[in-house]
């Protein structure tokens, strides 16, 4: 089971993380293909790359394929759009 709600679009992909997920399925992972997040909402959330410090979500982020990245937690929910390239 995924740590979050997803919906899929010819276009986007929607996905909202609650804030009752546990962090421990939070991890670091790498993805296939090159993606763009955009931030829904303003939140408190952070977002790390490998050998970097965590930063607070806001915009947009771009993630490279195959670079190891995560999601750390904050409170409230948290809304954001996916593009894949």
């Amino acid at each position: 089971m995924r740590p979050y709600l997803q919906l899929e679009t010819s276009e986007y992909i929607y996905r909202k993380f609650t804030q009752d997920i546990p962090e421990e399925e939070l991890v670091w992972h790498r993805d296939e293909n090159d993606r763009e997040i955009e931030i829904l909402e303003t939140t408190n959330w952070m977002f790390q790359f490998d050998n970097e410090l965590p930063q607070v979500l806001k915009d947009k982020v771009f993630i490279p394929k195959e670079v190891y990245h995560r999601l750390i937690k904050g409170t409230g929910t948290l809304n954001v759009r996916i593009k894949e390239y």
